[in-house]
């Protein structure tokens, strides 16, 4: 059976649980639901695990609990113990530069001045990490820090539920069909119903 690795990054504690930071916390919650299984903190690898079977495949959900700039000492060390493959992880992060309703697959590159991607670039050696970033605002914002770790406003949040469901799916597709197929059906931008009064 083959072994992945999909990791959400964010911040712990619930005053960061909406944050935009955390979107991929909130992807990777979406996935443990849809299969069924729960997360349980592992002090051993700084991080919430939950584990599935899904296809011909076993998956690792990760949360790490390192915070967000030294995400890569849970994922790195999850990646030696369970002896995954670079190309069976993915990683879940926000992207600043991509507005909101947005979200783009890519197979390996930069850290994009990312953080918690730097983290995880750093502790596993490698650019070649697949990763899914989802847009939390427009190109170009300059007080990122603040931004960040601020929370989707209510007008935001029909479009935030649809990112998160469309990530989700995209990843599973990650799994059962490849990158390749998971970025041409899924990359672009998530367009959320009107509501019925619109």
């Amino acid at each position: 059976m083959e072994a992945y690795l999909i990791a959400g990054l964010g911040n712990p504690g619930l005053e960061y649980a909406l944050t935009r930071h955390n979107v991929g916390f909130g992807v990777t919650d979406l996935l443990a639901q849809r299969w069924n299984t729960e997360f349980r903190q592992e002090s051993g690898f700084q991080a919430r695990l939950a584990f599935a079977n899904v296809g011909q495949s076993r998956v690792c959900l990760c949360q790490p609990l390192t915070w967000m700039n030294l995400s890569g000492k849970a994922v790195g060390a999850l990646a030696r113990y369970y002896k995954i493959k670079v190309a069976n992880m993915l990683i879940v992060l926000d992207d600043a530069d991509l507005p909101l309703g947005r979200i783009r697959m890519r197979p390996a590159g930069s850290s994009g001045g990312h953080r918690g991607m730097e983290s995880v670039i750093l502790h596993l050696g490698s650019e070649e990490i697949p990763r899914l970033k989802l847009g939390i605002g427009d190109a170009g914002q300059r007080r990122i820090t603040r931004h960040v770790l601020g929370r989707f406003c209510d007008e935001e949040m029909p479009v935030v539920g649809k990112v998160l469901s469309r990530a989700a799916d995209q990843a599973q597709c990650w799994i059962e069909h490849g990158i390749q197929k998971a970025m041409n059906e899924f990359n672009g931008a998530v367009t959320p119903e009107k509501r019925e009064n619109e």
